[in-house]
C-alpha cells in the first residue's frame, strides 16, 4: 500500500519514508503517544547505555569496529554515552570531594597551582575535559596505527568509545578511590589506574585491529599513549604559558 509522508509529502512503501525518514505510524498525540515517547526514549536509552557497557567489557574492540562498519542499532551514540558518564562520574567526583593529591600536600604558594581550586574545577568541568582528551588520544592512535586503513573521523568514535569504557572502570573503582580519598595512597592508587586503562585500550586495540600480531599491537598501543602524553604535556605548557603572560 502506497502512503503519503506527512512530514514531506513523498510518496512511499513500507514503515519508514524513503525521503525523509519519518515513520508511517504518526498517532494522534495522547497519553498512548506519550507512554509510547517513554518506552522507547527512556528505556530504550538505558537499555542503550546497558548494551554498549557489556560490548565494552567483553569484546571491546570487535563491538568498536562492527560499530564503525555499520552495526549500530543497539548501542546508545558514542558522544552520548561518553557524555552521560562522564557527567556522572564528574558529579561523584565533585560531591564527595575527592583529590588526587594528599590533603597536606604542597600549597599553592609553593607549587603555583591552588589544589582546592583545581580539584573543584576539574569536578564542575569533567564532562568537557573527557571530551576535550579524545582529539588528544585520537592524534596518538591516528599516528601510531596509520597503516591500518581508517580515517581520522573513525579514530575519534574508537576512542570516544575508549573514554566511555575508561569512566565505566572509575565508577566502578569509585568506592575504592573514595576511601584512599586524600591520602597518601592515592598518588600510587591513581597510577594504578592509569594502567588498568592501558590494559584495558591494549585489550581494544588487540581486537580492533585483530588482523596483527598481539606483540605489534602491544608496541602500537604503548607509542600512542607516548604521543597521547607528549601532546597532554605540550598543551598543560602551552595553557599555562597563557595564563602566566596573557
Amino acid at each position: 500500500m502506497k502512503i503519503t509522508c506527512k512530514n514531506c509529502n513523498h510518496i512511499y512503501t513500507g514503515h519508514y519514508c524513503s525521503n525523509c525518514g519519518q515513520t508511517a505510524e504518526t498517532h494522534r498525540i495522547n497519553f498512548h503517544f506519550l507512554w509510547h515517547e517513554i518506552r522507547h526514549s527512556l528505556f530504550h536509552f538505558d537499555e542503550g547505555i546497558l548494551y554498549s557497557g557489556k560490548q565494552l567489557f567483553t569484546r571491546p574492540g570487535h563491538a568498536i569496529r562492527e560499530f564503525i562498519e555499520g552495526k549500530r542499532i543497539k548501542h546508545l551514540k558514542p558522544m552520548s554515552l561518553v557524555i552521560v558518564l562522564a557527567s556522572l562520574y564528574g558529579f561523584m567526583y565533585h560531591y564527595f570531594h575527592i583529590s588526587f593529591v594528599e590533603t597536606t600536600a604542597q600549597s599553592s604558594t609553593e607549587t603555583g597551582i591552588d589544589n582546592v581550586k583545581f580539584n573543584e574545577w576539574m569536578g564542575t568541568h569533567y564532562a568537557w575535559t573527557t571530551l576535550l582528551m579524545i582529539p588528544l588520544y585520537t592524534i596518538g592512535t591516528s599516528i601510531a596505527f596509520r597503516k591500518q586503513g581508517y580515517n581520522l573521523v573513525e579514530y575519534f568514535i574508537m576512542n570516544t568509545f575508549k573514554a566511555s569504557q575508561k569512566l565505566f572502570v572509575h565508577i566502578a573503582l569509585f568506592p575504592l578511590i573514595y576511601y584512599f580519598n586524600g591520602t597518601h595512597t592515592m598518588t600510587a592508587l591513581s597510577f594504578a589506574i592509569y594502567l588498568v586503562d592501558v590494559v584495558f585500550i591494549y585489550w581494544t586495540n588487540a581486537q580492533f585491529f585483530n588482523k596483527m600480531s598481539l606483540k605489534k599491537s602491544f608496541l602500537l598501543t604503548l607509542l600512542s599513549q607516548l604521543i597521547f602524553l607528549t601532546c597532554l604535556v605540550s598543551v598543560i605548557l602551552v595553557v599555562d604559558l597563557i595564563l602566566k603572560y596573557f
